[in-house]
């Protein structure tokens, strides 16, 4: 019983992704497809009852996908899924600097066209506001998305330490 036990945990914590990979894989999970795809086999077994964290890199990853979409029916209905994912993340978890970083990572790079841009100015503000009071590794992966950011202001970026 307890061998089964074991085995039945084993395979649970093997399926959740680690949260420093996922970080690692992140900023280039846009640059092909095929990184893409990648990004997406990485979280395909999160579900909405797992940390709130890694559901908003789950939705991250189908709003990237939806952009290689080649039907355009699939490619609106991906996005509306990820758009969706998100937006109910970030209400379960408003006050995580992270979910606010991926949200603006996602407005900042979509097209204009897709209505999709709202909380920029919202999230820049909350993520320079709570930059400080987030542990070193979560300060590091911050300001590097900071520097990189066309959101954000030479002055702003100069702020970021």
């Amino acid at each position: 019983m307890k061998l089964f036990i074991s085995l039945i945990l084993w395979v649970g914590l093997v399926s959740v992704p680690d949260l420093a990979t996922i970080r690692k894989i992140y900023p280039t999970a846009s640059d092909s497809e095929t990184s893409a795809k990648e990004f997406t086999a990485k979280l395909e077994d999160i579900s909405n009852t797992d940390e709130n964290i890694l559901v908003a890199y789950k939705a991250a990853s189908i709003l990237l996908d939806s952009k290689f979409e080649k039907k355009l029916s699939v490619k609106m209905s991906r996005f509306k899924e990820g758009a969706k994912l998100l937006e109910s993340t970030i209400a379960k978890e408003p006050n995580s600097t992270e979910i606010r970083m991926i949200r603006l990572s996602i407005q900042e790079n979509v097209p204009g066209i897709t209505g999709y841009r709202k909380n920029i100015k919202e999230d820049k503000k909350f993520i320079i506001a709570h930059y400080k009071d987030q542990n070193n590794a979560l300060k590091e992966y911050l300001k590097n998305f900071i520097q990189q950011s066309k959101s954000f202001s030479a002055e702003e970026k100069q702020t970021i330490k």
